[in-house]
């Protein structure tokens, strides 16, 4: 049978300008992280990649290829090994097969926890905390697509309990138990974030105080500044800047920002969208260009993790800065964020692309460009501006101020008669 090439890859690999000496030595750094072995992929395990002779590598280097790009293998152009089948093979996956996937995998990794050993305890090892660490690579797509869901909460706290439920499930090395925490931070941490973009802000605070416990365990850096970042960002939401402030802070003071600017960055760009809640221009103005310039120093194919490689890059830098700009009203400034963001952004990120098209047409709609506004709410898809309830206040608030700005006019009829079609298929 002839191979197929594996455009996808190829697609991925250009868009992040990744040679295929560069990719083999990002995922050399990341097998190794994860088997304690050195990797020993070259240019020719990349060539066996794209032409597709090789279409669907070990458990361990898809791994591998998860934490580098934060994507799925599959999302990659790598097709699984199928059985010859008795039946028909299956129509493509979509996201109801997906999520079914995901709890399906709930199950496996809790009945592997409560399963007896038949020779003494159970053996727990790597193997277990790679399964976690897949089904964390979901959840993190699913976030992409969806954002806020209860669903992604749900199957988050439930992983969760699941990494958990593996520490007495029997005997296990230091380093393994230390990454069991580590990977039940994570899913606490992604409830966290689900709960923080659905609004549901009391939820927030209770999965972040489970998160920080779990995190301390674990001593991981990484997940510890997730979870610090992330309540700077719970606290801005919630209106209290002084409180985003220092919990930023312990994020930003972390040694993993001494040595990876590419966390550096991150954290100096949440503070920068902190400082436009609590009106600090002068500031404001500073940290974008400070988090600038850590994300140019950051070497593009370090190992990272697969949460801040799936998300953090140049336009989410200009999508916090837009938040920021709308924050002290320079909504010129906004606009020209909300422009770089969205020429930016990697195709999956949808609930992203709705969140800084929603924020666009704010920063037009108080520039007095009513129809231009309104063109722009309008290309917000009907799933997230009914589903969404980050995007969905924004909207309504957009609505409120466009019936002020031009009451009876013809766009807030427009307005109206569209939003009327986003009600009817919610």
């Amino acid at each position: 049978m002839t191979a197929t090439r594996n455009t996808a890859l190829e697609a991925w690999m250009k868009e992040h300008g990744h040679t295929g000496r560069s990719l083999a030595r990002a995922l050399n750094t990341a097998f190794e992280r994860l088997t304690g072995k050195p990797g020993k992929f070259d240019d020719r395990s990349v060539r066996d990649w794209k032409s597709g002779r090789v279409q669907w590598p070990n458990a361990a280097t898809r791994k591998a290829f998860e934490d580098v790009s934060g994507l799925p293998a599959t999302a990659l152009g790598f097709v699984p090994r199928v059985r010859t089948p008795s039946t028909p093979a299956p129509p493509q996956e979509d996201p109801d097969v997906k999520r079914r996937s995901l709890v399906e995998g709930i199950a496996a990794v809790a009945a592997a926890a409560a399963a007896p050993g038949t020779a003494g305890p159970r053996r727990i090892g790597m193997t277990d905390v790679e399964r976690l660490q897949g089904e964390f690579a979901r959840v993190i797509a699913s976030d992409h697509r969806h954002g806020g869901q209860r669903t992604i909460e749900r199957r988050a706290v439930a992983l969760a309990d699941a990494a958990l439920n593996l520490q007495n499930a029997g005997s296990a090395t230091q380093r393994v138990r230390n990454n069991l925490y580590a990977a039940a931070a994570a899913f606490r941490s992604s409830a966290m974030w689900a709960a923080i973009d659905g609004r549901r802000f009391g939820d927030a605070i209770a999965h972040m105080r489970e998160a920080q416990a779990l995190a301390e365990l674990s001593g991981d850096q990484a997940i510890k500044f997730r979870i610090w970042s992330h309540a700077g960002t719970l606290y801005r939401h919630m209106g209290r800047p002084a409180d985003a402030l220092a919990a930023n802070d312990v994020a930003r003071n972390l040694h993993i920002t001494r040595r990876d600017p590419m966390f550096a960055s991150l954290g100096l760009a949440r503070q920068m969208a902190i400082h436009g809640v609590a009106q600090d221009r002068n500031a404001l103005r500073r940290t974008f260009d400070q988090a600038q310039a850590a994300m140019d120093r950051a070497v593009p194919d370090a190992y990272r993790p697969v949460w801040l490689n799936a998300f953090y890059d140049q336009a989410e830098l200009h999508s916090l800065a837009l938040s920021a700009y709308l924050s002290v009203g320079d909504h010129a400034t906004a606009e020209y964020h909300a422009y770089q963001c969205l020429a930016a952004l990697r195709p999956y990120m949808r609930r992203s692309r709705a969140i800084a098209t929603s924020r666009l047409a704010h920063a037009l709609l108080a520039q007095g460009e009513t129809e231009a506004a309104t063109a722009t709410a309008m290309q917000v898809p009907a799933d997230a501006a009914t589903q969404h309830a980050r995007v969905s206040r924004m909207l309504q608030e957009f609505g409120a101020a466009l019936r002020a700005t031009a009451p009876g006019s013809p766009t807030v009829q427009t307005w109206t008669e569209h939003t009327a079609t986003w009600r009817a298929t919610a």
